[in-house]
């Protein structure tokens, strides 16, 4: 069976509550700077490599973080990845589990919303 819908991934929408502090949290995160909002000040898009985009979108102040991570990152350096987190001050919900293919770590954004760090194997 064939379907019009791409198996690519376009954005990432991340609730948040205020748009600015969290866009300043998210570019020390990720290094750079944070890039100019959007649609009456309520969505910022964050710089990223490669297709899938990430935005931070205040919309909706009230939003329920709670669940499991809904995207990771890669990163290169697991433990440089620890470090860097806990210099930021970052609440870092798990150890950094190995699960044979990827190690991961597990932490929150300022608006409890759970976030992951993999590095493949």
């Amino acid at each position: 069976m064939t379907s019009p819908i791409q198996r690519i991934i376009g954005q990432v929408f991340i609730p948040v509550r205020d748009l600015h502090a969290a866009a300043r949290w998210y570019a020390d995160l990720l290094g750079g700077e944070p890039s100019t909002a959007s649609h009456g000040d309520t969505i910022l898009d964050l710089p990223c490599d490669g297709q899938t985009r990430l935005c931070l979108d205040a919309n909706q102040p009230n939003f329920d973080p709670s669940g499991p991570p809904r995207f990771f990152w890669w990163t290169d350096d697991i433990e440089a990845t620890v470090q860097h987190l806990q210099r930021l001050g970052v609440t870092i919900t798990s150890d950094v589990e190995d699960i044979g293919s990827v190690s991961f770590v597990q932490f929150e954004d300022p608006d409890g919303n759970p976030l992951m760090v993999c590095q493949r194997k």
